[in-house]
């Protein structure tokens, strides 16, 4: 938690509480209370559970193919021969004789509505690289604001947004070159909390110790950090990261990334 500084606007004022949190994949349940206790929930994205690495029995694709099936891609993927794990899911698609993106949007829109329902007023958030943005505006409630690209001013404080990955051999939904996103990141300027869904690019932050690879971070989110200087970067998309923080110059960096598996969103009061 960050203390009140010297000569900072709101000394004297009530404190302000929010709770962060990001990479829910479907855990509705503790989202539900995830505000509690605070002035405001921010959640930086992939709400959607397409599968889980750690229990291959949940998610759309176990739903669809099977535990089995579920078992096999993930080994697939974590050995990082993705061209193969794309030919076996490309064969799975075609034997059971379904459209693929109408199947995968119908079990999306499923978990947004039980999602987007557990959210306190007020919420801000981003999406994740698994997200799928067009959906998110019939689901987002009026005390739901989303942002990418964009500030907003929460306890007198500026949060920056910035949503979605970089372009990897995973092909999730919501990727985007590293031009696109280095311009929401000069976009959003300086703040005071730079709010993103993926980590800057520092090795300790985007390796993942289960998955035992290095997730894309990004090195535009790290220059700014080191130009603009805010109080506090936090992300997460990396679920176990080899470091979970640290200090790059004056700036805090926090992987808020452990929700789905704990339930527990991170807590930042000034």
């Amino acid at each position: 938690m960050a203390p009140t500084r010297s000569g900072d606007r709101n000394a004297g004022k009530r404190r302000t509480r929010v709770h962060v949190v990001s990479d829910v994949h479907g855990n509705a349940r503790d989202l539900a209370r995830a505000g509690e206790g605070a002035d405001a929930l921010i959640c930086l994205g992939d709400l959607v559970l397409f599968l889980d690495y750690a229990d291959h029995s949940r998610g759309i694709f176990p739903d669809l193919f099977g535990r089995e099936n579920a078992d096999r891609i993930v080994e697939l993927r974590t050995a990082r021969r993705f061209e193969e794990a794309r030919e076996f899911g490309a064969r799975l698609w075609a034997g059971i004789g379904m459209d693929r993106a109408a199947a995968i949007e119908k079990a999306v829109r499923k978990q947004y509505a039980e999602l987007f329902a557990a959210f306190p007023t007020p919420t801000y958030a981003t999406y994740g690289n698994v997200d799928m943005p067009p959906l998110w505006k019939e689901y987002a409630h009026p005390g739901t604001t989303v942002l990418d690209g964009q500030r907003v001013e929460i306890g007198g404080w500026t949060f920056g947004f910035v949503g979605g990955g970089l372009r990897t051999p995973m092909r999730t939904p919501y990727e985007i070159s590293d031009e696109e996103y280095a311009a929401k990141i000069e976009a959003v300027g300086e703040v005071d909390v730079l709010c993103t869904h993926i980590p800057p690019e520092i090795p300790e932050l985007v390796y993942d110790t289960v998955a035992r690879r290095f997730e894309r971070g990004s090195r535009a989110l790290l220059a700014a950090i080191r130009r603009t200087k805010p109080r506090y970067a936090l992300f997460g998309h990396v679920h176990q990261p080899l470091a979970p923080r640290m200090r790059i110059g004056a700036t805090e960096c926090v992987n808020v990334g452990h929700f789905a598996g704990t339930g527990r969103p991170w807590a930042l009061e000034w």
